[in-house]
């Protein structure tokens, strides 16, 4: 066995090998790029070197420096986690060649399995089930707009060494083919140094299921299962689950056995992923095969009881797989939520900047530990304080449950997304609530157009209705009881002058999230138990009783003998008297004022929000890649304006009116704050 290994990564997955590691007591080596300096990958391995600047391609991607900190430390092995260099297979051979071992598969695997065209030639062969398209490598949006008249509207248009949802395009008629082959080829160059881009007939209503498998040096080859990942936002997994509440014993197992058939014929020697579309009648077709481990794999471990890096890392090792097909077990339900840095009610767009406040739910399992999979698990690569960098993926953290079965994971995550708490970033938990609300997702009823026609005007405040929007009026009030008893019990007061508590408030909703009309609430104290009231609002009563303290950001306790988490915020927006109440994803903004201080305050004057109709706003923080304007131009409604790069993805702005261009207020590679203006009509 390997005394140390490398982590040629970062964030959450090179933390999640760490912890194996040291539960087989194997050392660990870091790398880190100048913005990683002071991450949390960095301070859980035994050693860390620095091998660049912050820019992947400067860094994550540098295979000559990665391999000269191997020899810099000792490091005996690699592994490559996912993303990055995992599925390269020049760095798997580099790494082989220099009498390194390569955690992860065969170089000459990951070449057969990493160029989607010459896969499916190969999986063909092999005996999958493939889905009809053309597998060259196409030249011009002409020729591609030529292939997918002949294949059938609608297509998918991909990147031969795409990811991740990355250089991938659907197209439902000729300009979506044309414009979508053009910039897939583009953000293939960009994202993986390869422009290669095929079609394929996009199956309609499809569901995406995948199989997890594990091979050893030894011939042996086993499938674990699979995993259920349709819940996707423009091509990327929100929300994945193991097993699939759709497919049958007899689909799961065909599915399985293709996939050993596929790892055999390439040799395949670690954890890899076989990614199938399946279509409402179980027909089931190869898309591709991940050769690395993927970011779903914990709901995988949770149901199996087994550690799949551990596995990986035994089998670089030159180890026989421990258990065969027979012993797979399949033990209850597991779901994960990825917690993306990103602002669900504008878009979606990337969130940058310091965590204030990080605060994930209390795990009750862990990633080293296999001994007890049920309850909650966490995986992360941020820490309170830390920095989320423009320069990477989106992602926070990986939020995971094992429930006994499929409504006791739902109600299990629903709950642990109630006590996550991220404050500095936007965070798309409120989207994540939404989803696991909605009846469909509940059903089982889905595939992976779900979100795009649920969700097709984009995500509101109200898509997360709260199934008793008068709990959230009386926590509020809760709060500025607990907040006023404080204050009142504050000495040298003048007398006559002193804080009162009182009983009767009217609670105000402000903005996005709430209701503006005033609700009367009474609270009085109902128990001589501190932090136990009786709210009453409207003609319902609340009696809850919290711990909650001063400060605290999670509020916990009973309302009506039942247990809750909700999150409470002071001093939100502008008005630092206001209280801010999250449950269940839905955000409730509050003034709670006595019933003269409400009579007032609808009496205040409303100032209006300026005018930046002439203007075109940077959306998000990230990097100017484009302007396409000049001054004096003439630009129509719908005309591309800047594009911005972030977190690894083009996003594109367009014009949102007619216009002609007044001033060009920011320059090309200039870095963007959000709401920076970049161009201004006249």
């Amino acid at each position: 066995m390997f005394t140390k290994i490398l982590i040629a990564n970062r964030g959450e997955i090179a933390c999640r090998v760490i912890l194996t590691a040291r539960k087989m007591g194997i050392k660990t080596v870091a790398v880190y790029s100048d913005a990683d300096k002071d991450a949390r990958h960095v301070e859980l391995a035994d050693e860390a070197v620095n091998i660049g600047p912050a820019p992947s391609r400067d860094s994550y991607l540098q295979a000559e420096k990665i391999i000269a900190a191997c020899k810099q430390t000792g490091a005996e092995a690699v592994h490559p986690g996912y993303g990055f260099l995992s599925e390269n297979a020049g760095f798997a051979k580099r790494v082989e060649e220099e009498g390194i071992v390569f955690i992860g598969p065969k170089h000459y695997s990951i070449a057969a399995m990493g160029d989607k065209i010459e896969s499916k030639k190969l999986a063909g062969a092999a005996g999958v089930n493939c889905i009809p398209g053309v597998n060259d490598a196409i030249e011009t949006p002409e020729k591609a707009v030529e292939i997918a008249q002949s294949i059938g509207y609608p297509v998918m248009i991909k990147a031969s060494a795409g990811g991740g949802g990355k250089g991938l395009r659907v197209a439902f008629n000729d300009k979506e083919a044309f414009e979508g082959f053009t910039s897939c080829r583009n953000e293939a160059r960009n994202s993986f140094g390869d422009d290669r881009v095929f079609i394929e007939k996009f199956v309609e209503e499809p569901r995406h299921i995948e199989i997890q498998l594990v091979g050893d040096s030894h011939g042996n080859v086993i499938y674990l299962n699979e995993r259920e990942c349709s819940i996707q936002r423009r091509h990327q997994k929100v929300i994945e689950e193991a097993p699939s509440p759709f497919i049958s014993d007899e689909t799961r197992k065909a599915m399985g056995e293709q996939a050993v058939q596929l790892a055999k014929a390439v040799n395949y020697q670690s954890a890899g992923t076989v990614e199938f579309v399946v279509g409402k009648d179980q027909s089931f077709y190869f898309l591709e095969m991940n050769t690395r481990l993927q970011v779903e794999h914990p709901v995988t471990e949770c149901i199996t009881g087994l550690d799949l890096v551990e596995l990986m890392i035994r089998v670089a090792a030159g180890e026989k797989l421990p258990l065969t097909q027979a012993e797979v077990k399949r033990d209850g339900w597991a779901i994960e939520c990825r917690i993306n840095a990103e602002d669900p009610f504008r878009g979606f767009l990337p969130s940058t900047g310091r965590l204030v406040r990080f605060q994930p739910p209390k795990e009750t399992m862990f990633a080293s530990d296999t001994s007890h999979w049920f309850g909650v698990r966490v995986d992360t690569g941020v820490q309170d304080g830390g920095e989320i960098p423009m320069y990477y993926d989106s992602m926070i953290a990986k939020l995971i449950v094992h429930g006994t079965d499929r409504n006791d994971a739902i109600a299990k995550m629903r709950e642990a997304l109630n006590s996550f708490v991220i404050r500095g970033v936007s965070s798309n938990i409120p989207f994540q609530a939404a989803l696991l609300a909605h009846p469909k997702f509940v059903a089982g009823d889905f595939n992976t157009g779900f979100i795009a026609e649920n969700y097709a005007d984009g995500f509101k405040a109200e898509d997360v209705p709260h199934d008793d929007a008068d709990f959230l009026v009386a926590l509020a009030a809760y709060v500025n009881r607990r907040i006023r008893a404080r204050a009142a019990g504050i000495s040298g007061q003048l007398p006559g002058h002193g804080v009162t508590v009182g009983e009767k408030y009217v609670v105000i909703g402000l903005g996005e999230g709430g209701t503006n009309t005033p609700k009367p609430a009474v609270v009085r104290d109902y128990q001589a138990v501190s932090g136990s009231s009786a709210v009453e609002t409207g003609d319902k009563r609340y009696e809850i009783c919290s711990g909650w303290h001063l400060g605290g950001t999670r509020l916990r306790g009973t309302v009506n003998g039942q247990p809750f988490a909700a999150q409470v915020e002071r001093g939100v927006g502008k008005n630092p008297l206001a209280i801010r109440i999250i449950h269940n994803g839905t955000r409730l903004d509050a003034l709670v004022l006595s019933p003269r201080a409400a009579e007032l305050h609808a009496l205040m004057p409303f100032k209006a929000p300026p005018d930046l109709s002439r203007f075109v706003l940077s959306p998000m923080p990230g990097l100017l890649a484009e302007v396409s304007v000049q001054v004096g131009q003439k630009v129509q409604a719908g005309e591309r304006v800047a594009v911005i790069e972030a977190m690894k993805m083009e996003n594109v702005l367009f014009a949102m009116a007619d216009g002609v261009v007044g001033k060009v207020l920011a320059a090309k590679g200039e870095s963007l704050s959000v709401d920076q203006p970049i161009v201004e009509f006249v």
